[in-house]
């Protein structure tokens, strides 16, 4: 996909050498930005085989709005290295977008409650889709400070323009060559979720990355397993294939399941092998 090898381009290009929290250097782009038209297929990449089962079971455990991993960890472990022992998860994204803390004056008196936010996007789209405010955060301040990984993708919205949903999503910190390609694929799929709920067609997917990064390590170095450079350096040398096709079955969000996704038309070149800076 062009739109992701123009991303990569950027941040090799002109990035700079940074420090980073894993010990590992980076190449680092401040506020990255791009924007895919998810009318024109889904974007899941194919300069490379990506890993699709894992990206469908994490989105659904983001909808479950669950704190802990141990039914997630059951289809991919792409979590397990920040959960503890008995899989439970401190900033578990889904958790805050379906159970948002928010302070509301209960008889006079200050209480927290939950505030579901995927549930209010979908309500106010139908009821007043010209709304400015279909906004879901999963940045919780108090959470940040002691959580062991605070939310990367922190914030999107929604904004529907001409019958067609858009989603912004915002992120402070971007692992270019692992991250974002999950990111993009599983905001697009949740874009299309939303948009079959509200009877919408799909817009643009648009993103911005705050702190766009790629590992990078010398050859020989105790680091060097965590290089990225090197295969997205091969990626750029592959003519990216035609876009697959997502059909998603016609049920309420809360209702779906694995099997209700299908990806259709899906090839890409080989997989490239690349391991997490955690």
């Amino acid at each position: 996909m062009k739109e992701y090898l123009d991303l990569v381009k950027l941040v090799m290009n002109e990035g700079v050498r940074k420090k980073s929290r894993t010990g590992v250097d980076t190449i680092s782009y401040f506020s990255a930005f791009y924007r895919v038209d998810l009318s024109k297929g889904f974007p899941l990449l194919t300069t490379k085989k990506m890993e699709w089962k894992s990206i469908v079971h994490e989105l659904l455990w983001y909808l479950s709005g669950e704190n802990h991993i141990r039914n997630l960890r059951k289809h991919t472990k792409i979590w397990d290295a920040w959960a503890d022992e008995n899989g439970d998860l401190e900033t578990a994204y889904g958790y805050y977008w379906r159970h948002f803390p928010s302070a509301k004056k209960v008889n006079g008196e200050w209480k927290v409650t939950e505030t579901d936010q995927i549930q209010y996007v979908i309500d106010e789209i139908k009821k007043n889709p010209v709304s400015r405010r279909l906004v879901v955060s999963a940045w919780e301040p108090g959470n940040a400070e002691k959580s062991k990984l605070p939310p990367c993708h922190y914030t999107f919205a929604f904004n529907v323009v001409n019958n067609k949903l858009n989603c912004h999503l915002t992120q402070r910190s971007g692992d270019i060559a692992l991250g974002i390609p999950f990111n993009l694929a599983a905001y697009a799929a949740l874009s299309q979720i939303i948009a079959q709920e509200t009877d919408l067609n799909l817009g643009w997917f648009a993103h911005t990355i705050i702190d766009a990064h790629i590992y990078v390590a010398e050859k020989g170095s105790p680091a060097e397993k965590y290089d990225h450079l090197e295969g997205l350096k091969l990626q750029l040398t592959r003519e990216p294939k035609p876009l697959p096709k997502l059909v998603i079955a016609k049920k309420p969000l809360n209702e779906l399941k694995f099997e209700d996704f299908q990806l259709l038309g899906y090839e890409s070149h080989p997989k490239i092998k690349l391991e997490v800076a955690v």
